[in-house]
C-alpha cells in the first residue's frame, strides 16, 4: 500500500499534535478527516477559542469533526462512515471505546510522550520532570482498551537538561513524536513493523492534575522542589500562598542549608539576597514569580514595594 492510499483519521487536540499532523500532510498520507475536542472558553475574557489542531486542520483544508464525546452514536457513526484504514491519536483527550477501536482495518496508533511502560496517563511530560528523570521520550503504540497499555511500536529517547521546563520539553517531544510516527508508518507500509508487548510489572501510572495542585511543599528537599517547579511550568503552575494571595513561582535556585531553620521559613527577603526560603536539607531562592494579575518578575523586582517578613512560614502543600 502506498502512503496516498492509506486512509487515515487523525485525532488530536493541543499543540503537541501539530507536528504529527503536519508530517502526515507533508509526507503525502491520505488524511480523510481530523477529530478534535470542541471549542472551549479560555482566558480572562472567557472567549470561545478553537483547539490548535482544529485551526491547523482548517489551514490544510481538512474536514474537522468535533464531538463532546466521540463514543456517542453520532461520533461512532461519523467515524464509521469514513471507513478509515488507520486511526492516529496524539493527545486527543478522550477515551476510545472498543467499538471505535474495531472500526479501522489496521487499528489505532497512539503517539505517547513517555518511554512506555513508564509514565502512563494524561500528563507524562510534567510528571517525568517532577519525578527527577534525566531522560524521557516518545513511544508509538497500538491503542488498547486499557489506558496506554497497548503493544509498543517505536521509541525515541530525549535527554532532559537540568533547567528544562515542562513547557520546553513538551515542545521538543511534539517534534520528536512526529519523527517517531513517520518511522512507524514507514515500517507499517513496508511490512517491517514489530509489536512489542509492554511489561506490566514495569508500568507506572500518573493521574491528571487535580484542581488546586501546585502548592510548593518546603518539607521536600531542594532538588525535588526545583523539579516540581520545572515540571509544573507553565501548567498547572507552582505557587506559594502569602497574605491570602496565590503567588506563582516559575524558577527557583537551590542553596546550602541554614541551621535551625524551619522548612518554609523566610530567611531573607531583600534586594541583595532575594527571596530565600528554608527547605529540607537546604534553601530555595524563588527567582521568578508572579503576583496575581501582574506580569512575571524577578524576585528582586517582586520585593520592590512589597514586604515579606523574615521569619514568615510558607505552609506545606495541601
Amino acid at each position: 500500500m502506498k502512503k496516498s492510499e492509506l486512509k487515515i483519521v487523525f485525532m488530536g487536540t493541543p499543540s503537541f499534535a501539530l507536528p504529527s499532523l503536519k508530517m502526515l500532510i507533508e509526507e503525502g498520507f491520505c488524511v480523510e478527516a481530523v477529530f478534535t475536542q470542541p471549542d472551549r472558553k479560555t482566558g480572562r475574557g472567557h472567549k470561545m477559542l478553537p483547539p490548535p489542531v482544529k485551526t491547523a486542520a482548517q489551514d490544510f483544508c481538512l474536514p474537522v469533526c468535533q464531538f463532546e464525546k466521540v463514543r456517542t452514536p453520532e461520533g461512532v457513526g461519523k467515524l464509521r462512515s469514513l471507513s478509515p484504514d488507520l486511526l492516529i491519536t496524539a493527545a486527543y483527550g478522550q477515551i476510545l471505546t472498543q467499538e471505535i477501536l474495531d472500526i479501522p482495518k489496521l487499528g489505532c496508533i497512539n503517539v505517547h510522550a513517555s518511554l512506555l511502560p513508564k509514565y502512563r496517563g494524561a500528563a507524562p511530560v510534567q510528571w517525568a520532570i517532577i519525578g527527577g528523570e534525566k531522560k524521557t521520550g516518545v513511544t508509538t503504540m497500538m491503542t488498547a482498551l486499557a489506558l496506554d497499555s497497548g503493544d509498543m511500536l517505536e521509541k525515541d529517547e530525549l535527554p532532559i537538561p537540568a533547567n528544562m521546563t515542562a513547557g520546553e520539553l513538551y515542545g521538543a517531544l511534539s517534534h520528536l513524536g512526529a519523527k517517531t510516527l513517520q518511522r512507524t508508518l514507514d515500517k507499517l507500509l513496508n511490512g517491517t513493523l514489530v509489536k512489542t508487548p509492554q511489561k506490566e510489572e514495569e508500568a507506572t501510572y500518573f493521574p491528571m492534575f487535580k484542581k488546586g495542585f501546585g502548592q510548593i511543599d518546603f518539607n521536600q528537599d531542594c532538588a525535588r522542589i526545583r523539579d516540581f517547579v520545572r515540571g509544573t511550568n507553565p501548567q498547572p503552575g507552582a505557587f506559594v500562598l502569602f497574605d491570602c494571595h496565590k503567588i506563582k513561582v516559575f524558577q527557583v535556585e537551590c542553596g546550602p542549608a541554614c541551621e535551625n531553620a524551619q522548612p518554609g521559613e523566610v530567611l531573607s527577603a531583600d534586594l541583595k539576597s532575594g527571596l530565600v526560603i528554608a527547605a529540607k536539607g537546604g534553601t530555595v531562592t524563588l527567582r521568578e514569580l508572579q503576583w496575581p494579575g501582574k506580569s512575571k518578575t524577578t524576585d528582586r523586582e517582586f520585593l520592590c514595594g512589597r514586604s515579606v517578613p523574615v521569619g514568615f512560614i510558607f505552609g506545606s502543600r495541601t
